[in-house]
């Protein structure tokens, strides 16, 4: 059964609950006696089976949750239910079709590249000779290299410095509709349980003497990424005028905020620059509208968040976002930030206006954390560590996606010799 476009067949977990379909395709099987399937993000066994069981559907299609985890059928079929890599509904997977790049998941590092890369999503090859690998940084990169690194057999001690694992993940997941994200983290977690050599230790900074009093001798340095706090962004090239003010936050501010429970944004008008194009201007721009704020979102973009096109999110964003009373200025640059006010201007025209303000928050570049791997660098010229990897946001910030991918591709590639001149996946030719 499909009533309706792929936007509302394949709907993220921000803007859709599992089986959101089933009101519309429920009547189906009273007009048939054959076999219905249906979609509408069922994701998880428990609501595959209510909706088979309740007589709304007979075969459930689950494609995201299949490119999640290929394995899915086999593993409800043997009750491996803890072993699912459920998917998180945030359609990096749709996003990489309008684009003509090859599929990516957030959950599942190795989609689209069993062929070009030789990865399963279920095996990998066991190392040749299994070392101790220390892994600094807890997030998906973090811990999707630890755990793919033990599922080799290396002995990995994984590190972070916040009590608990997850790094972005965890704080990204606090906004709204966000919680299914926290899934990456989760399977990880339980999956890294699983494995008898790898450690882990959150609460524990490292330094880079730390690190060599360890007598570590390969490292992974995942230690992510900060939002910048200048302005800088895909279209601002320099710092926003007045941004060193003190009611001039970053969404790293906000995230604190929601983590620690004390709220430091001060009551009134805030104004959204948002220069990053995809969830996070939208979401902290819903967040705070929900706590009382008059919220404007400026973007230099056509359209806001406009970035989730590819994800199929776009027009639903823009909607909620009018709902709760946000307003929104497209084409639209900032030029300074002002006491008490934001002075912006038209990209098209250069027309000046000027926006009250009390507080404001700069949704731009982020900055990779690379402070860590740098010092530790003379140590791999010395001789004191083998190997050192940078990876994730700490070497390239991105998608969520692309940090897992980096994560996973360091493990795979961890001892092996890698040629920096020569293409290292198959190409069709």
């Amino acid at each position: 059964v499909n009533l309706s476009d792929w936007s509302n067949d394949s709907a993220t977990s921000r803007f859709a609950p599992e089986g959101h379909q089933e009101q519309y395709i429920a009547f189906v099987k009273s007009l048939t006696s054959k076999p219905v399937v249906g979609v509408g993000r069922y994701t998880s066994p428990d609501a595959m089976v209510s909706a088979v069981r309740r007589g709304v559907l007979d075969l459930i299609g689950a494609a995201r949750p299949s490119i999640a985890d290929p394995f899915l059928p086999d593993k409800i079929r043997r009750g491996r239910l803890g072993a699912i890599r459920e998917c998180i509904g945030c359609n990096i997977c749709v996003a990489t079709d309008p684009r003509g790049l090859p599929i990516r998941c957030t959950q599942n590092p190795t989609m689209g590249e069993e062929w070009r890369r030789g990865w399963h999503p279920e095996r990998i090859a066991p190392a040749a000779k299994p070392v101790d690998v220390m892994v600094v940084g807890a997030g998906p990169a973090g811990l999707e290299a630890a755990r793919a690194l033990g599922q080799r057999g290396h002995h990995v001690q994984l590190l972070d410095a916040r009590p608990e694992v997850g790094g972005r993940v965890i704080r990204e997941a606090l906004l709204p509709g966000l919680g299914p994200w926290r899934r990456v983290v989760e399977w990880r977690r339980g999956a890294i349980a699983e494995l008898p050599d790898v450690e882990v230790f959150p609460a524990s900074p490292m330094s880079a003497q730390d690190v060599l009093d360890s007598d570590a001798r390969h490292v992974v340095v995942a230690t992510g990424a900060t939002w910048r706090r200048d302005g800088r962004g895909r279209s601002t090239g320099l710092p926003v005028a007045g941004h060193e003010q003190p009611d001039v936050f970053t969404p790293d501010d906000v995230l604190d905020c929601l983590e620690s429970g004390q709220w430091r944004i001060p009551a009134g008008r805030v104004v959204i620059y948002d220069d990053d194009h995809y969830v996070i201007g939208g979401l902290i721009a819903e967040l705070l509208a929900g706590r009382g704020h008059e919220v404007e979102v400026i973007t230099p973009a056509p359209l806001i968040s406009q970035w989730t096109q590819f994800t199929l999110e776009q027009e639903r964003i823009e909607r909620r976002l009018r709902d709760v009373g946000v307003q929104i200025h497209t084409r639209t640059t900032v030029q300074s930030i002002e006491r008490d006010h934001v002075v912006v201007a038209d990209v098209i025209d250069g027309g000046i206006d000027e926006l009250p303000r009390a507080s404001v928050v700069l949704v731009a570049d982020r900055s990779p954390r690379t402070d860590l791997h740098d010092e530790l660098l003379p140590a791999l010229a010395t001789g004191e560590l083998s190997t050192l990897q940078l990876i994730g946001d700490a070497d390239a910030p991105g998608l969520i996606a692309q940090a897992v991918f980096s994560g996973h591709r360091a493990a795979q590639q961890f001892g092996e010799a890698v040629d920096p001149d020569e293409v290292e996946f198959l190409r069709e030719v």
